[in-house]
């Protein structure tokens, strides 16, 4: 490293910011985040820093510059937007000790201002060392998504009871006291909005010396379609903190690179005609490892109430008494509307979404697909790669149109995506053609105004209306 990061204390302490126009109120906005005292030097200053002026919350110095005047500063900004002004003020702010900033001349800077993430008092500075500030601010965004907006009103409730703590609990527990504090209940309820419950519970866990053992739970977390930034931020959060992650064969790598790192993964991948994880052993699996008290992730493809057996898993928990919740995901569909760049629904055409998949509950059950070929439906078929044939024969036998528009979305939102476009009689020649394998969608329009599709059997209307 060319810098070292560290955290300067501003209690107390002067700030100077040499300039008085847009470059010096940036600088500003960032001071005003601390308690340092904020000084002016400029003869003019534009409307915002003189509001700071004149509500107390900056000093301004009109006067001759000299080295005295940056004596003892704890940071000094140099920003007057004039490059020859900005070079004899950093002299003369060298001349008296100080550590300076010249925005826009990084041979002048002792010093960089890095991008920051504020949870007060937890603070994240993301620097480049002046070489990519775009980067810096895009790391920010990811960093702001990933901490919770209640961390900083936490951390402070912990700073205030750390006292408590050391007179209270013996020494040799308080790494255990504090792991349950972040990581279990009084966490929880903080940011579900408990705060006064959340700091009932950590009081009275310090008095009587009890640190409740930590409860089992179960998250059923929808990853998405494949890319990572596809992720809600609470699935985020519950990687973050998972003890162990069991994912499915659908799950991308990148996505499990947002789990905390000490956390087991476990793969339980299930293919179509293989049975080494049927349901019901992955279920005792989760349910047996939140027994131990562990934070348990089941990490599915998409969205886990959609075709995800997530009705199962959610029984299971429950019957075992295990606290047990759903974390949504992007399901596959909306992810391939947006890869398309076309809407599901459109008025007037397709007011009804239908999401159905190529195989059937009961497998010796009649074929029902054409049931759901309503004019003013979009059709999609999740997991239908391996019955397109008798998909496409059974919607033709019903009336659809030999022609009617098919759209094949495979690896929606992964590197490898891909989308085609083909007509319903040469449906399974062009999933085979195109090398189609297992995880792709069939996205079917029916306009209202698709006269072919009014042969479809009466029933049909009637069981959808």
């Amino acid at each position: 490293m060319h810098s070292f990061p560290m955290f300067i204390r501003t209690t107390g302490r002067r700030v100077i910011i040499a300039g008085g126009s847009e470059q010096a109120a940036q600088k500003a906005r960032l001071v005003l985040k601390t308690d340092a005292a904020l000084v002016l030097l400029a003869p003019e200053l534009d409307a915002e820093l003189g509001d700071l002026v004149a509500t107390g919350r900056a000093t301004q110095v009109t006067g001759a510059v000299t080295p005295d005047s940056f004596r003892d500063a704890a940071l000094v900004f140099i920003a007057t937007g004039c490059p020859g002004l900005d070079a004899a003020l950093h002299a003369l702010a060298k001349a008296g000790g100080a550590q300076v900033n010249v925005v826009d001349q990084p041979a002048l800077c002792d010093m960089t201002t890095p991008s920051l993430v504020d949870r007060d008092p937890v603070v994240v500075a993301i620097g480049t060392e002046g070489t990519a500030p775009v980067l810096a601010r895009q790391i920010k965004t990811q960093v702001e998504q990933m901490l919770d907006p209640t961390l900083g009103t936490f951390a402070a409730l912990a700073g205030r009871l750390r006292g408590a703590v050391a007179a209270n609990v013996p020494k040799a527990e308080r790494r255990a006291f504090w792991r349950w504090a972040f990581a279990e209940k009084p966490w929880q309820m903080h940011r579900s909005g408990q705060q006064r419950a959340a700091a009932d519970l950590l009081k009275q866990a310090i008095t009587t010396r009890d640190t409740p053992q930590p409860q089992g739970h179960i998250a059923l977390v929808g990853a998405g379609p494949g890319a990572r930034d596809l992720l809600t931020l609470r699935a985020v959060q519950r990687l973050q903190e998972a003890d162990v992650i069991f994912y499915d064969r659908l799950v991308d790598p990148e996505v499990l690179e947002l789990a905390r790192r000490d956390a087991e993964r476990v793969y339980v991948g299930k293919v179509v005609g293989a049975h080494a994880w049927p349901q019901e052993r992955i279920c005792a699996l989760i349910v047996a490892e939140a027994a131990r008290g562990r934070r348990v992730v089941r990490l599915k493809s998409g969205d886990p109430g959609i075709f995800g057996r997530a009705t199962e898993e959610l029984d299971a928990a429950r019957a075992a008494g295990i606290a047990v919740e759903i974390v949504p995901g992007v399901t596959a569909a909306s992810a391939a509307s947006a890869a398309l760049g076309q809407s599901l629904t459109v008025r007037g055409q397709t007011d009804t979404l239908v999401l159905t998949t190529g195989r059937h509950c009961d497998s010796d059950a009649l074929e029902s697909w054409a049931d759901h070929a309503v004019p003013g439906t979009t059709l999609v078929f999740y997991m239908g790669v391996g019955t397109a044939p008798r998909i496409a024969r059974s919607l033709l036998c019903k009336g659809l149109r030999s022609e009617t528009c098919v759209t094949i979305a495979a690896d929606v939102s992964k590197q490898g995506q891909r989308t085609l476009t083909t007509t319903l009689k040469d449906l399974p020649k062009d999933v085979a053609r195109g090398g189609i394998t297992g995880n792709a969608l069939f996205i079917i329009r029916i306009p209202l105004c698709e006269a072919s599709v009014q042969r479809v059997q009466p029933k049909a209307l009637v069981r959808l209306a």
